[in-house]
């Protein structure tokens, strides 16, 4: 069964026969795609083209892919799988001050790829959450599933799809305790080779975004040598 053809990716790729060669594998799974090698170019191609995913490669002529990531994440949660060829980037590039969702080392398999891309997307559309029925709402929280937010009151958190996800699972069982492995698995449950440093920033900026929202009571306690679990008044 092929992906439904609306979604679409776009390739940021300066490469020109690489992107040529992912644009062939994922027209073949059913995708949808447009391509551009330019980092400049690229957070308008979001803006005008509102695409399901962004293959964004980190080293890119105008600006470079970290800069575009966090350009990207002032107006947009698309998500975002980074594709790179230096290992030691992986925890940064997953860390929340980035804002990816997941990433790719090359050399790789174009067919890996797509794989990933899928992967990444049935966790967006809420495949790995709790279910539920898309609008959830307590003591002043609003879950949306379907638009992937969380509100405090009314006020919309400036949440990124990862941080969505974290935050929701933790939600879903307050005073549970959630250990870092659980909580990688959920939000990079195909990722390897990820160290728990990369939930530890997502917590953090967690963290931040309650308290800017004036949730106050509510925040994600940590119990040391275990993990986290979500405390409320």
């Amino acid at each position: 069964m092929t992906t439904p053809p609306e979604r679409h990716i776009l390739v940021v790729e300066d490469d020109a026969r690489i992107a040529d060669m992912l644009t062939n594998y994922l027209h073949a799974s059913g995708f949808a795609t447009t391509t551009c090698g330019d980092g400049l170019q690229a957070v308008q191609l979001v803006r005008s083209l509102a695409p399901a995913l962004v293959l964004l490669d980190l080293m890119l002529p105008g600006q470079d892919g970290l800069a575009v990531c966090q350009q990207v994440r002032t107006f947009s949660a698309v998500p975002i799988m980074m594709v790179t060829a230096r290992v030691d980037e992986i925890d940064r590039l997953l860390g929340l001050d980035i804002g990816a969702d997941d990433y790719i080392c090359k050399s790789f398999s174009p067919r890996e790829v797509v794989a990933r891309i899928k992967a990444l997307l049935r966790r967006v559309e809420g495949n790995l959450l709790p279910p539920g029925k898309g609008v959830a709402t307590a003591t002043g929280w609003q879950i949306d599933e379907a638009s992937l937010t969380i509100r405090w009151q009314g006020v919309v958190l400036p949440l990124t799809p990862v941080e969505f996800r974290l935050l929701h699972l933790l939600m879903a069982r307050p005073g549970h305790v959630f250990s870092r492995a659980r909580l990688l698995d959920h939000v990079h449950a195909d990722v390897r080779d990820v160290s728990d440093r990369a939930i530890d920033s997502h917590i953090k900026n967690l963290r931040r975004k309650l308290e800017a929202a004036g949730a106050t009571g509510h925040t994600v306690a940590s119990v040391y040598g275990v993990g986290y679990r979500f405390d409320q008044p």
